[in-house]
């Protein structure tokens, strides 16, 4: 990963803005090799001034001293995967840590780490709008930096994929899900933090540079098995096998593939990303980028959803309504331009 950091540097003269450290289980690193990634793209890259580093970290691997050594690093910002306050929910998604491991965990952090964002995951079996206010209470209580929350997802081969084929779980109604998304975004709103993207929700002055990047369009560099790249015109994905992956980088050989994005793509990818976000599709933006006939297409298709006030536009800017927000995804795939 090293020598990958190396090599493509030679095709980058951005300033790095953000380095994150996620995918898979990072916190097994030890403090010097988290050095070593940081010293080596700092050699390599032209880099902010104020590079943010974030780790990914699960509350079971952030020890006292663990979190003591991460803050002797450049690390300075920390994500940690938390899910649920409830131990219930955490059986379920067969976590290893329990409810009061992430409580001590954060208190613990805190005193380490200034910038601290928590993950949350609503729209659980069983769940209701009682049990996911306490989930945001508790939350809130520690008066974190930045919260994440994502919509329950079923991943194959899992042991809730399991139980939700056999029957044993049934999955929650999605307009309890919406419903639960929707007393999140006004209970945080309430307590200053802002929704600046559909599932991240930052205190001013925290929004996380990393995730602000996608959402944007920003170009990205992806390192290691699997890991994905973007600069604006094309994508790029490295090969998933480890073995395979490392012979190859070692050989000088190929290690990624890339797929080159059309206009059409271009165009979808920024209505996907941008409605996902409070600065929303700029009309004259696409119009500069894409060409007319994009801006009168997706004025023409988005009428329906204006109509029904899940859009909404304003100063040539279309963004969501807190009604459209949980549909974003849906309603982009409805505006996308197909004829490739």
């Amino acid at each position: 990963m090293l020598n990958e950091i190396e090599i493509k540097s030679k095709s980058s003269s951005d300033i790095i803005e953000t380095i994150y450290f996620g995918g898979g289980t990072p916190s097994i690193l030890k403090e010097n090799e988290i050095n070593s990634f940081i010293k080596i793209i700092c050699k390599n890259y032209k880099t902010s001034k104020n590079l943010e580093i974030t780790l990914e970290a699960n509350p079971d691997d952030l020890s006292k001293e663990k979190l003591n050594s991460l803050s002797q690093t450049m690390i300075n910002r920390l994500s940690i995967g938390v899910q649920s306050f409830l131990d219930y929910d955490l059986k379920l998604m067969n976590r290893a840590h329990n409810s009061d491991t992430s409580k001590k965990c954060i208190e613990i952090a805190k005193n380490y780490f200034k910038n601290i964002s928590i993950d949350l995951i609503y729209g659980m079996p069983k769940s209701n709008l009682e049990s996911w206010d306490y989930n945001l209470n508790t939350a809130i209580s520690f008066d974190l930096s930045h919260i994440s929350a994502y919509a329950l997802t079923i991943e194959p081969n899992t042991a809730l994929e399991k139980y939700v084929k056999n029957r044993s779980i049934e999955l929650l109604n999605e307009e309890i899900t919406i419903q639960q998304f929707q007393l999140m975004y006004n209970k945080l709103k309430e307590k200053k933090y802002i929704n600046y993207e559909f599932c991240s929700f930052g205190k001013e002055g925290y929004f996380s540079k990393n995730n602000t990047a996608y959402w944007l369009g920003k170009k990205y560099i992806g390192i290691g098995p699997s890991a994905h790249s973007f600069n604006g015109f094309s994508r790029s994905w490295n090969i998933s096998n480890n073995n395979l992956y490392v012979k190859a980088i070692t050989n000088n050989e190929m290690f990624h593939e890339i797929e080159k994005l059309s206009i059409s793509d271009q165009y979808n990818e920024y209505l996907m990303t941008g409605l996902r976000t409070m600065w929303g599709v700029s009309l004259d933006y696409i119009c500069h980028n894409f060409g007319k006939k994009y801006k009168r297409f997706l004025i023409e298709k988005s009428k329906k959803f204006i109509d029904s006030e899940h859009l909404k536009i304003e100063n040539n800017i279309i963004t969501t309504t807190l009604n459209g927000k949980f549909l974003s995804d849906g309603i982009a795939s409805d505006l996308f331009e197909l004829n490739h």
